[in-house]
Formats: C-alpha cells, structure tokens, sequence
C-alpha cells in the first residue's frame, strides 16, 4: 500500500494553536516537518503535519494519539522527545523537540567517518535504542536520515512515526503499527523479516543500527543495488561485503560488530541494544588507544625516474622501522601504494585508510649526498607533531631512519621497549652501496614479472658480493627462485638454490622473520610440509604482523588438500594484510571445495573487492585479472567471467600460470574442451607442484576427463598452479 500524498499548500507562517511555524525543513512518507516557535514556551520545536488521509477516522486518530503519549513519556538524551498531538480544521500533527545540526545522511555526503566517530555515534544510538526497547517501543525505520547529530556531536533518533508497540519487552509479536502500510520503512535499511511482513521485535532495530554504522564506515549502504527487486534480493539472500575489504585500515573488532548487526538470521544478531553498546564500548576502549599511522610515499626531489627504486626503497624501510613499535598500528606498503605521487591532504588519507597520523616527506639523493624531509600529521586536526630535515651522507641513511623512527614514537608519547630499540637499531649490512643493489633488487621483485625476478635476483646477487653477510639479500635471492618455481620456471636448481638461500640468511640472522617466511615457503615446495609449519610458526613469533607466513602456511595445507586449516590460515593472512587479493580468494577456492558454498561467495566478493582495488594501481597485473575471473565465474557473472579470463590470456599468452587458472575459469563454465587445452599448453614442459591439479577443487568438473587424466601423468617440467 502506498504511502498517503501531501495536500497541504505551503504552511510557513500559519499557526497551529499556540505553534508558529517558521520555515519547513524537512518531508517524509509521513508528513512535512517545519521548525515552529512554541509560543507558549518560548522555544523551538518540530512540528509535523501529518499526510492528508494518514489517520483516516476517529479510531486510527486515537490510536495514534495514543502511541504518541507512550512516546511522550519516552526521555532520553538520544531520543528527540515527543511534546504533543492534535488536530486542527482536519490537519493532523505531531509537535517533537527540534534538534539543531545535521542529518547523518548530510554528513555522510561528505564521505565515511573516522572509526572513532562511528564508534562515539554508534554507542549513543545503542543507548537511545536501549532506552526505547525498555519501554516495548521498536521505530521500525532507523536510516541517517532520521539520525540527527548536533553541533556537539550529540546523536538524537528523530521520527518514531513507524514504531510498533509490543505486546510486552522482549515480546516479538506487534500489538500496534502507527505506519499506513503493512511493510514500512526504508528498504535499504529494513530487516530481512521485515521484508518478508513477518512480526518484528529489537533486532529489527538492530539490524538497522548495523546498517547505518556499515554505511558511516564505509561511506556507501551495505547493499548498493538501485532498483527495488535486485536490492530486496540482496538484503534477503547475499552478505554484505565484509567493512575491511573496503576500507582497509578499519579494525577486526568493528567489522565483526556491524556484520554480526547484519545477520539475516535475527537468532545469530545482538539480542538486544544493551549487548550492542556493551560491545562498542569495548571498541571504543581500543579505539582511543590505538594509534595508526601511515607513512605516504615520500616526495622524489631528484626528479629522476632511475631514481624511483631509491625513494620507493627508503620510504618502505621507513615504515618496516615504524613497524617495529608493537603500540602503533602502520598500514602496509600495498595500503599506501595508490597515493604514490598524488596530491592528497593527511585528512583525506586519514579519512579513506581510518589513520590517525600519516608520515609524509622528501628524498633527494645527489652522488654521495643525501637530503631527507619527514613530517608527521594527525590527520584529524592536520597539525604537524614533528617536522624534521636530514643532511647527512648516503652511509648514514640507516641512522636517519631509526632517528625517525625514534622521533616519532617520541611524538606519539611512545616508550620503547628495549627490544624495540634494539631492533630498529639494528643495521642489516656494513655497507651501503650493498644496501643501493638491495634497494634496486626489491624495486624489481615488485613488479612481479619473471624478468623483474632475475632482475632482483641478480641485483641481490650484486648486494651479497659486496656484503657477504647480508642476510636479506639473500631472503631475497630465496624468494625469488621460490617464486619463479612456482610461476615460471619449476626447476630442481630453483628450489634448491631458493632453500639453500633462506639457510644461509637464517645462519646469518636467526631472528629475521622474514627469512624464516622464505624457508618455510621453499620447504613447503619441498614437500616437507612438517619443517615449512615449524618455520612459518617461528616467523609469526617474531612478527606478528608479516603476511607472508600466514600466507604460505595457508597454501602449504592447501597444496596437501587440508582445506579446513588452509581457510583458517588465509583468514589470518586477510586480517594482517586487508588489501591482498590472493588470500581471500584462495580462502573462497578452499570453502568452495568443503562445500561451504555461502561462506565461499562472501569470501569470493571480498576478494573480487580487493583485486578491482588492486587493478586501478596496478592495471598490467595479469594475476589479479584472472584470480577476478574466477571469482566471477563463481559469482555468477559468467559474461565478466569470460571478459576478464580472455584479458588475462590477451595480457600474458604464452604464461603457464595464466593458462593454468583461466583453465579453471572454464572448468567451472562447463567449457571442459578449453579448460584442457588452456591446462595442455600450461604443461607443455611438465609442471612442478602438480598437487595442485590433483586436490584443487575448481578443477572437479574435469578430473574424471580422459585428457586430464593423462595430463596428470604427462613428465614433470614446467609448473602451473592455481597460487
């Protein structure tokens, strides 16, 4: 049923008895709604004239008379308060307080809010929708729109026009709808039961409340469809897309409170409001202690694009320095990679990654001299805490970024641990132009290409002849032949060299982690599952925070088909790295093959999210291209599915590892004569990890194909691997 029409001809300066209205400031399905001087009182209210036919006789106008003076007896600070109900030459309204400021949905056109505002806003409206549900009262349509925040930041829940009185607290049975339509509310926002007009209770509220904290996270609805049908599809049917997938920099704790808001099933939701801000208060503990910083990519004063690998290099070891501060929360170098040379303002950065702080700065590098600008910004008042300049040499590059380092903690009213100190203060080679080839090395290794492998392999090669003892060179020269075994070259002399690299930078350095990483990765290629568990555990000890551990020990059970311990490794490689693409996606492959097909969809959007993200950075990464064709394939999308594979083979034609995954892409299109001729030509040479063909469950379509049963027998050679 539709909503009544407005027939009233502009009110402003009429009276309604002792109301003057002033200026209208607001519409609804209910009524208009103007800001009128109580000239009685001497104050400001909101008056709202009621739709023309809304109360269509005496009884419904008693009725509503009388959920407005259980409404009236409703006072809280969260709540506007309801002053009065009449009746005047047949227009009927509703006299409420008038709150001063702006609609949430205002504020949130100008984008998400920081974490700490969702939290501060988040726990006033569990307070007021506490305070409501304690006297059987449920609004029914909970939306930014009916969410006002004062000038104060004081949070006031307007328009209870829709709220049902229930039978009792805690009762789900309605006893009293004051809405015109069976189904009221505002769809974007309306509980799965609510849709479906079955009896409501708190947790419908809630579900809202979830809703409007997604949204002020996120800054976009937790379902974006437009049109009605596909939209309700969604809200009954599909998860949302998991806060951190799109908003990296969001806490675990506020992500798990807003999904748990937003559960289809009203059993598996918050009970009640009270549970709600129990929890918020708990996030807003954290949150006022976290400190995250992020350090942007320091400015290229040389100019020089040859001089990219040196600014890129400093500012990545400044922020694995920072890194080291167990109290500070630092975003990752993929985080901040899509503000690399673009004129953004701390507040934007802050606002966008949820940072408290950015470091922001300058290099400039002539021969042996060296000039570095570092700043650090609270993002939320723009104010620099600390500005520094170096003018050092090139050999005291090291001292200048554990200066930084120091400085900022010092800024931050940080006290470092003697382990903390020891570490940042620890120089990984005696000689810097060991540290140069490094920094060119790692440039290369980024890009992820096989040249770019040799590349840094060789330039790894060129940091351990000056320095034989640097042990990162060699973690390096280790992933690089891991990588290149996995992805283009499965040759026993890769593997070996990739773990005899990673022993010696663990003789080296026993407590570098990410050496541990790279033996951990090469004993998995291996085969010695066992020994590549232990190292990776060994790695997470003495960083918590690296990804790649997490990671490869998530490929390391799915390689051995143990999917159940690979999702819950990815699971943990996706929290220490929000942005990555490949984790959730390989989470998605291995729930879909323990049949945990919801779980999978939701995990394969979170993915898709990420890789999309990834792509507008990186848009020559054929790797993210065909991960994303497979998670469409699984999606449903079978026209983008195909689009994106056909991309990936365009990109990179001749690559066994593309030709491997876009073969999995039709594989689960029903395509089985193209899945094999992609899977033929990827093992052409043979492959090295060919487990992954055996146990990969994206591949069950065609496993009882002869041509793959033969291909699974074919000699051993050139690897691909869906990694």
């Amino acid at each position: 049923m539709a909503s009544p029409v407005l027939e009233h001809a502009s009110l402003v300066g009429r009276k309604f008895r002792h109301y003057h209205l002033v200026e209208k400031i607001g519409a609804g399905g209910m009524g208009e709604v103007y800001r009128a001087r109580d000239e009685h009182l001497d104050r400001d209210v909101a008056l709202k004239v009621l739709c023309v036919g809304l109360l269509t006789d005496e009884a419904s106008r008693r009725r509503f008379h009388r959920e407005a003076t259980a409404l009236s007896k409703l006072t809280h600070p969260n709540i506007a308060s309801v002053y009065d109900f009449d009746t005047q030459n047949g227009i009927d309204f509703l006299v409420t307080e008038y709150v001063p400021g702006v609609t949430l949905s205002e504020r949130l056109a100008q984008g998400p809010l920081p974490e700490k505002d969702v939290v501060e806003l988040g726990m006033q409206l569990a307070e007021g929708l506490a305070a409501a549900h304690s006297q059987a009262l449920v609004h029914r349509d909970l939306k930014p729109g009916n969410l006002r925040v004062t000038p104060d930041d004081r949070l006031k829940i307007l328009d209870f026009g829709l709220a049902v009185r229930l039978a009792s607290v805690g009762d789900v049975t309605a006893s009293t709808v004051t809405g015109a339509a069976e189904v009221a509310g505002t769809l974007a926002y309306m509980a799965p039961e609510q849709l479906r007009s079955e009896p409501v209770d708190c947790r419908t509220d809630l579900y809202a409340a979830g809703a409007v904290l997604y949204e002020m996270l996120c800054g976009r609805p937790a379902f974006e469809e437009k049109l009605s049908p596909p939209l309700i599809d969604a809200i009954l049917h599909r998860p949302p897309q998991p806060p951190r997938s799109i908003r990296p920099g969001l806490s675990t704790r506020m992500e798990e409170i807003v999904l748990r808001c937003l559960e289809k099933n009203p059993e598996h939701r918050y009970q009640s409001a009270r549970d709600l801000l129990a929890d918020l208060r708990r996030a807003s503990i954290a949150a006022g202690a976290e400190r995250s910083l992020a350090v942007l990519y320091f400015e290229n004063l040389g100019g020089q694009k040859e001089d990219e690998y040196f600014r890129d290099g400093i500012t990545e070891d400044i922020t694995t320095e920072i890194s080291k501060i167990r109290e500070l929360r630092v975003f990752s170098r993929s985080a901040v990679l899509a503000y690399r040379d673009k004129p953004v303002t701390p507040s934007h950065v802050g606002q966008q990654l949820n940072a408290t702080h950015i470091v922001e700065g300058s290099v400039r590098r002539e021969a042996d001299r060296l000039r570095i600008t570092a700043k650090l910004v609270d993002t939320r008042t723009g104010h620099a805490l600390w500005a520094e300049r170096y003018d050092r040499q090139f050999e005291h590059v090291f001292a200048i970024q554990d200066e930084i380092a120091h400085s900022i903690a010092a800024a931050l009213r940080v006290v470092l641990t003697e382990k903390e100190k020891d570490a940042i203060e620890k120089v990984p080679t005696a000689d810097v132009r060991a540290y140069d080839f490094y920094l060119r090395g790692r440039h290369f290794f980024h890009q992820f290409r096989r040249k770019g492998l040799d590349l840094a392999r060789e330039m790894f090669a060129h940091a351990i002849a000056i320095d034989p003892n640097y042990a990162r060179a060699y973690a390096g020269i280790a992933d690089c032949c891991a990588f290149l075994y996995i992805y283009w070259e499965s040759s026993q002399a890769n593997l070996d060299q990739a773990y005899d690299a990673s022993r010696k930078a663990l003789d080296l350095d026993p407590d570098l982690a990410e050496a541990h990483a790279s033996k951990g990765l090469s004993a998995s290629l291996k085969k010695n599952y066992e020994e590549a568990q232990r190292e990776f555990a060994t790695a997470i000890r003495l960083n918590p925070r690296l990804f790649e551990p997490y990671y490869f020990n998530g490929r390391n059970f799915y390689v051995q088909g143990k999917l159940e311990e690979a999702v819950r490794w990815f699971e943990q490689a996706s929290r220490a790295l929000p942005e990555d693409y490949q984790a959730p996606m390989l989470m998605a492959s291995a729930l879909h093959g323990l049949g945990r097909k919801e779980d999978a969809h939701t995990a394969y959007r979170r993915g898709l999210a990420a890789a999309e993200k990834h792509l507008e950075v990186h848009p020559e990464d054929a790797r993210a291209v065909y991960f994303g064709a497979n998670a469409l394939t699984q999606l449903n999308d079978r026209e983008r599915a195909l689009k994106w594979a056909e991309h990936a083979l365009q990109m990179e034609p001749d690559e066994h590892q593309v030709l491997y995954n876009v073969a999995c892409v039709y594989a689960l299109l029903g395509e089985a004569e193209r899945a094999i001729d992609c899977l033929e030509k990827s093992v052409t040479g043979g492959w090295g990890q060919r487990e992954w063909m055996e146990h990969d469950p994206d591949l069950a379509s065609i496993r009882d194909h002869a041509r793959f049963k033969a291909l699974l027998n074919a000699p051993l050679g050139v690897a691909a691997g869906k990694h």
